[in-house]
């Protein structure tokens, strides 16, 4: 059964990033009142001429956001911190501001339709062997990012008995308005196709379209509160298969090195005792040297697909066709 949308009106955390402004492209698509939280000092980019009400403000304007709140249907939550200083960096942009966000939809808000927490496969951690990792599995994270985000988790969880609550995994995300995957489509584009380690490693993908299919299912859908989805992709992926189809795809080929672990770690150490004397933290720190390392990094789609109706729309070649076209498109790549 699916809740009625129509003249619903929604509330994203997060709209001008790359998944939240897919989102609220695709909320407004579907007839939503789209509105979206925005900083003095956001981007707008990718919601200028957008009929979406901008409501400025963080996640601890708490005035600004008790206003909006009691007048929504839906809460998309999907703002959140991928790299800090330090672990209170991560804890306030993760788990303090879902925190906050929670309290404030109870109290003004009780009602609410349902509220969508987009989480990350990293609360989970790497694979422990070569199953891919269903929602029943004990979170293990292993970076301060997983941790927080798991926090996160734990604070939704507490409300499932007071309004419903949804939470959404996602593992690397792709496509257009990405700037974190298209380094390696650049890279790739200029004749280099580093790959980490000498042995392959695995991974789950999910086309931003895809993802954000996914999280509006959940939140249409008549779910159990409290309920985890992994929205991922049907297949995993080696790096082997990703550069076939990038080739392809660019009709190029490049130069293929396998960068050692080592090597990795050290550049990671580098780059973090460096962003110690700047004001952005590192993009490339141990911890994130750690993920990259592991083996595999894969998720079973197969509940979301049973209880959201959940389904890729595209192949990795379909998909990543659009997104480097999108990126010649804009300039990004030649």
């Amino acid at each position: 059964m699916l809740i009625e949308k129509k003249y619903m009106k929604a509330l994203i955390t997060g709209a001008t990033g790359f998944v939240g402004s897919h989102l609220a492209d695709k909320l407004l698509e579907k007839g939503y009142d789209v509105y979206c939280l925005t900083r003095k000092t956001s981007n707008l980019q990718w919601l200028k001429g957008k009929n979406v009400h901008l409501v400025e403000g963080d996640l601890f304007s708490n005035d600004v956001l008790s206003e909006t709140i009691k007048d929504m249907d839906f809460i998309f939550h999907v703002a959140g911190v991928v790299k800090a200083k330090n672990k209170e960096g991560f804890e306030k942009g993760n788990y303090l501001t879902t925190k906050n966000l929670l309290e404030l939809t109870l109290k003004f808000k009780p009602g609410i339709k349902k509220f969508i927490h987009i989480s990350s496969g990293a609360v989970c951690g790497p694979n422990p062997d070569d199953s891919p990792i269903v929602e029943t599995y004990i979170p293990n994270p292993k970076t301060t990012y997983g941790r927080t985000k798991k926090m996160a988790e734990d604070e939704v969880a507490k409300f499932k008995d007071k309004f419903p609550v949804i939470i959404v995994r996602p593992p690397a995300v792709f496509g257009p308005r990405d700037t974190e995957i298209f380094i390696y489509f650049k890279t790739f584009a200029g004749g280099l196709n580093s790959v980490i380690g000498l042995r392959e490693k695995y991974l789950s993908l999910i086309y931003v379209e895809d993802l954000v299919d996914g999280i509006i299912l959940a939140a249409e859908k008549d779910t159990l509160s409290g309920s985890i989805y992994f929205i991922c992709s049907d297949k995993e992926y080696n790096w082997n298969d990703i550069g076939n189809v990038t080739s392809k795809l660019l009709g190029k080929k490049a130069f293929k090195v396998r960068v050692p672990h080592w090597i990795v770690y050290t550049v990671g150490a580098i780059a973090q005792f460096f962003s110690v004397f700047s004001k952005k933290a590192a993009t490339l720190n141990l911890e994130k040297c750690f993920d990259i390392t592991r083996k595999k990094w894969v998720f079973s789609n197969e509940k979301a697909k049973r209880e959201l109706g959940f389904k890729e729309k595209y192949t990795l070649e379909e998909s990543f066709g659009k997104t480097i076209m999108w990126y010649k498109e804009m300039k990004w790549l030649k």
